[in-house]
């Protein structure tokens, strides 16, 4: 339960704004309560209006990987501030940002910085399509592309059945050009370019699928993927906006070594400030205007505030050596909550790689969404409150990844371990 000004707070935001919220995921629906409204956040820790302080592996939904307000950000802002907070016109920031991209992530050659993770996948399936002179879409049941038009899509009834619309306001003819396909289905992709190869022109995915949870591809998928799109022409777009800079300096690619033809990227490039960046190779890159016939452009992209606090962040997660440290608390984080699953005799499954973890209420192995809606969502919404009540955040949903940052501390994990396994009694 929230305290008693968050949750006047929230009939008032009802009033105001619609569902009382401005991204829905916030209204804790899916755990059937009302949200708590924060006042102030530092380190690994949130406060809300209530004055109630909660550990929190939420992040704002990923970006914060050094934690909440670091003094590195928050300086950095201030000084850049002070120069001007948006130009309209070209700044340093933006080519040190660029230069930092394609050092980093091993397919990018040249990037266009936008202002969301949303624009950044909306205007790389348009620069993939203006390349191929091609319509059709792939993408999958699971992955999150934003709130674009084309890409709200549910699945239809077979392999090679359009999209339908998933959201109102969407037209069915937006949703004829996407197939949605299930993750980690190798059978359904073949079956696809078999069929229609010579008209497609993408497949964008999550490589990591972090919008259901936390899903790992099968040994060999994401090799599959690169070799057919390759063989066909068809532009292979990760889309790395969440897992982008918080699993490694290049993502997922750099991880399994796979590099797509273009990245949607984001969050964590921006400090916690709205930020989204697309790049690739150069051939296709250079279709983009000025130089290109495929138009996109943005007021705010390269904004200065957003670059100076990215390329800060991204400073000191380098030279801290973060990705080590990273993975040593989430190892620890992984192994203690086994050792509590075990000792509950839970069988419930837990997928973590680095500082990214989402523990599933099920003992089913997951592999893709349907394996995701088949676990106990009401176990769920008792552990999340349960939690909440003992002083940790996590998303208030199970279909959402956590977070860990540089700023939790092997004693915060401890503190929070001890939350779960109390939380694990009112399930």
């Amino acid at each position: 339960m929230t305290g008693p000004l968050s949750q006047k707070m929230f009939a008032k935001a009802k009033t105001l704004i619609p569902g009382g919220v401005n991204s829905p995921v916030r209204a804790f629906k899916n755990v059937d309560g009302d949200p708590f409204f924060v006042r102030s956040a530092s380190g690994c820790r949130i406060k809300d209006i209530d004055d109630k302080t909660y550990i929190d592996y939420v992040g704002t939904w990923g970006p914060a990987i050094l934690g909440h307000a670091p003094i590195e950000i928050t300086q950095t802002i201030h000084e850049v501030a002070k120069q001007g907070v948006s130009f309209g016109c070209p700044c340093p920031w933006e080519v040190t940002m660029a230069q930092t991209i394609v050092d980093w992530v091993p397919s990018v050659e040249k990037v266009r910085m936008v202002n969301s993770g949303t624009e950044a996948t909306m205007s790389a399936i348009r620069l993939a399509r203006g390349f191929t002179k091609r319509d059709k879409v792939i993408k999958f049941e699971g992955c999150y592309h934003g709130h674009v038009d084309h890409l709200l899509v549910a699945a239809g009834s077979g392999a090679l059945t359009h999209g339908e619309p998933d959201s109102a306001g969407v037209p069915k003819d937006f949703s004829n050009q996407t197939i949605v396909l299930k993750y980690n289905d190798t059978e359904a992709l073949q079956e696809t370019f078999d069929s229609i190869g010579d008209q497609i022109a993408a497949v964008i995915l999550e490589p990591f699928p972090a919008n259901a949870g936390l899903i790992f591809p099968r040994e060999g998928y994401l090799q599959f993927l690169r070799d057919i799109t390759t063989k066909h022409g068809t532009v292979l777009i990760f889309d790395e906006v969440m897992t982008g800079f918080r699993l490694a300096k290049g993502g997922v690619q750099e991880l399994v070594g796979i590099t797509p033809d273009l990245t949607c990227m984001g969050k964590v490039i921006g400090g916690g400030l709205p930020v989204g960046a697309f790049g690739g190779r150069s051939d296709i890159m250079d279709h983009l205007a000025p130089v290109g016939a495929v138009y996109q452009a943005g007021t705010l992209s390269g904004n200065p505030l957003a670059m100076a606090a990215g390329l800060a962040q991204l400073k000191a997660l380098d030279e801290a050596k973060g990705y080590d440290q990273l993975e040593r608390l989430g190892a620890q984080f992984e192994a203690g909550l086994r050792n509590l699953l075990a000792e509950k005799g839970l069988g419930y499954t837990l997928h973590r790689v680095g500082s990214m973890f989402c523990l599933f209420f099920t003992e089913k192995e997951i592999w893709n969404l349907d394996d995701v809606s088949g676990a106990d969502m009401e176990a769920f919404k008792k552990f999340f409150w349960a939690l909440i009540d003992q002083g940790v955040y996590i998303a208030p949903s199970p279909y959402e990844a956590g977070f860990i940052s540089l700023a939790h501390s092997t004693g915060d994990i401890d503190d929070t371990l001890d939350a779960m396994s109390t939380a694990f009694k009112a399930i």
